[in-house]
Order: C-alpha cells, then sequence, then structure tokens
C-alpha cells in the first residue's frame, strides 16, 4: 500500500504536542506520534515548523549609552550575517539537496507502488483468462464427444439398414426359390391366385420395413446437422 501523505497541520499539530511534553522533536517521534506517514513530506512540514517556531536572537541591551549600545548593536549584527553567509549558503544548498533526494524518494517509491498495483491487476487478468481457457477447453471437449456419439448413431443406423436390406434380399432370393416349389404345389392344391397374393403381401411388408429404416435414418441425419447448425 503507498505511504500516506500528512499535512502540514497534522505535523505541526504533533510536533507542538512533542515540545510541550518536552521530548525531542524529530522526524522519527513525529512519525511515532502520526502513527504512521512519508518521511520525506514529514520533513518537509517540520522544516516549515522549525522555521516558524524558532525565535529569532535578540541581542542583549547592555547598560551603556544609547547611541553607542546602537552602533554596537548594528555592527554585531552585520558581523554575525556577513561570518554566517557562507554557513547559511552551505545549509541552503544542502537542504536544497537533502529536499530533492526527498522528491525523488517519493517519486520512486510511487512509481513503485503504481508497478505493485499494475503487477497485481495482471495477475487478475491472467487468472480470468486461465478460467476462460479451461472453460472454452471443456466446451469443445464436450462438443467433441456429442459428435462421436451422434456418429456412432449415424453408422449404427447404417449398418442396421444395410442389414435389413441384406436381409430383404436374401428374402426376396429365398421366397422367389421357395415360392416356385411352393406355387406348383399351391397351385395344385388351392390354386395359383392365393400362393400370388401371399408372396406380394410378404414383399410389401419387407418393403415397408425398408422404407421406414430409410426414413429413420434420414431424420437422425436431418438432426445432426441442425445440432452442427447451433454450435
Amino acid at each position: 500500500m503507498p505511504e500516506s501523505t500528512p499535512t502540514y497541520d497534522e505535523v505541526a499539530e504533533a510536533a507542538n504536542r512533542l515540545k510541550e511534553e518536552g521530548t525531542e522533536v524529530t522526524n522519527e517521534a513525529v512519525r511515532d506520534a502520526l502513527g504512521a506517514g512519508s518521511a520525506a513530506s514529514i520533513h518537509r512540514h517540520l522544516s516549515q515548523w522549525r522555521a516558524s517556531t524558532d525565535t529569532p536572537f535578540t541581542p542583549p541591551s547592555p547598560d551603556i549609552p544609547e547611541a553607542v549600545a546602537a552602533a554596537l548593536t548594528d555592527w554585531a549584527q552585520r558581523y554575525a550575517e556577513e561570518a554566517g553567509a557562507g554557513t547559511r549558503d552551505a545549509l541552503a544548498r544542502a537542504q536544497s539537496d537533502l529536499d530533492a533526494l526527498l522528491d525523488s524518494g517519493e517519486r520512486i517509491e510511487s512509481e513503485r507502488d503504481r508497478a505493485l498495483a499494475t503487477s497485481a491487476e495482471q495477475n487478475e487478468q491472467i487468472e480470468q483468462l486461465m478460467v476462460e481457457l479451461r472453460d472454452a477447453r471443456k466446451l469443445a471437449t464436450d462438443a467433441l464427444v456429442g459428435k462421436a456419439k451422434d456418429q456412432l448413431a449415424i453408422d449404427g443406423k447404417d449398418r442396421q439398414i444395410a442389414d435389413l436390406r441384406a436381409q430383404l434380399e436374401r428374402n426376396v432370393a429365398a421366397s422367389a426359390s421357395d415360392s416356385d416349389a411352393r406355387l406348383a404345389a399351391e397351385m395344385e392344391l388351392v390354386g395359383a391366385t392365393t400362393a400370388r397374393d401371399e408372396f406380394a403381401a410378404e414383399a410389401r411388408q419387407l418393403r415397408a420395413q425398408l422404407e421406414a429404416a430409410k426414413a429413420e435414418r434420414t431424420t437422425l441425419r436431418a438432426e445432426m446437422d441442425a445440432l452442427r447448425g447451433r454450435r
């Protein structure tokens, strides 16, 4: 999770509370008092708080003539300013360098947090794609199994029709052979008309069975075509 950024008022309030308690006001102490917070932001706000709360140096008022005291005071202030100019410039440069480093650290932390968030999102997308891939594979497998079963059913019907056709041909051949002998005998017994009618009825029955098998095969193929169209 990215580090929270405290406001100046929050840092100043914590610093004042530590100062009133007699505790040294440091970055670590303020961060502990806040419970969390970016080190760079706390340092920047704490520097601003110190600048606003530090009491400026006031030279003592010596018991000397006012004109002399004023001249000495002016000289002392000028000397102090001139003597401390280099130190102040160095401190200002050091503070500027430190602020730049802290800003760079904050940018690096922010980029790291964004990278972690992006990585988490990508992991979620990968998991979702894996689930979708497994579902697609299952659907494809089920479709192939169903197609195989349907093909087996069609093949079974084809074999059944072939068997019926072969049986019909055998029956016709056998009937033709038997009918000749039976016809001669029946013609002698009951007459040629009765034998012919029975033979015709048997042939019609076999043809009806063949037509029924063909119709069932046609229906099954239509169902298969409709199923493939829906897929």
